[in-house]
């Protein structure tokens, strides 16, 4: 696969980044969300690095998944703005939007939303096809990526044929084959046993240095905290 991958805070420094030096990719700058009269996230901001490892921890109902949605352009504040790769998120048209969140951000979820009657490479092959990409490139380009998270042999099974690891290798290729520059994932291993987990979180680390990817993870679990090279502490909806 050709490479062309581009706080008002609590912070732990965990391990020293790859990229302290590095170009921000993500800013987020006064992000408030409420439903109804529940406030969600109060004030959010932060920035991300190009290469930059980020967990996001606190107690559930502390507004994690919010900002994370937010963030990744999958939600709209009530106010603050969020800009990726100097694009502000929210003044594009819905369309351009849409565009620009296909190939400029992947998203890995708790319960991997795979299409339970495509396969694997096929799963893989949607955000190429939604990008336009003829089938059998896209095809292709997925095959190589499949082979990249240790899959390439499971390309033909269906997700009820996969293990819960195997299925969440085949998110990460997901959000992995339009190359973004950063990847958001919601509890990744959050449904993996320990050892798998341990297998998903090197392959993370992997990918960041073989992409120059930027993580921004939620995350209950410690030993995935433990990687990042900086972990935010979100409680109340602030960081």
């Amino acid at each position: 696969m050709t490479q062309t991958l581009f706080m008002k805070e609590t912070t732990t420094a965990v391990n020293t980044p790859q990229s302290a030096t590095a170009a921000t990719i993500l800013t987020a700058r006064g992000v408030h969300k409420s439903y109804g009269s529940l406030q969600v996230l109060q004030e959010v901001s932060l920035t991300a690095a190009a290469g930059e490892f980020i967990a996001i921890t606190g107690q559930s109902g502390a507004g994690k998944s919010t900002l994370l949605h937010i963030l990744g352009g999958l939600d709209r504040p009530d106010r603050g703005q969020v800009s990726l790769a100097g694009q502000d998120l929210f003044a594009l048209s819905a369309k351009k939007h849409l565009r620009f969140r296909n190939s400029h951000i992947g998203f890995v979820f708790q319960f991997h939303h795979l299409l339970p009657e495509f396969t694997a490479l096929e799963n893989v092959c949607m955000p190429l096809w939604i990008k336009g990409i003829k089938k059998q490139t896209a095809q292709k380009q997925a095959q190589q990526v499949l082979e990249r998270v240790g899959l390439s042999h499971r390309a033909d099974h269906k997700p009820g044929a996969l293990s819960g690891g195997e299925q969440q290798r085949v998110a990460i290729a997901r959000a992995l084959v339009n190359q973004p520059p950063v990847i958001f994932a919601d509890e990744p291993t959050g449904n993996l046993d320990s050892e798998t987990a341990a297998t998903i979180h090197r392959l993370f680390l992997d990918l960041r240095a073989q992409y120059n990817l930027t993580f921004i993870v939620v995350t209950h679990n410690e030993q995935l905290a433990a990687i990042a090279d900086r972990v935010l502490h979100m409680k109340d909806g602030m960081l």
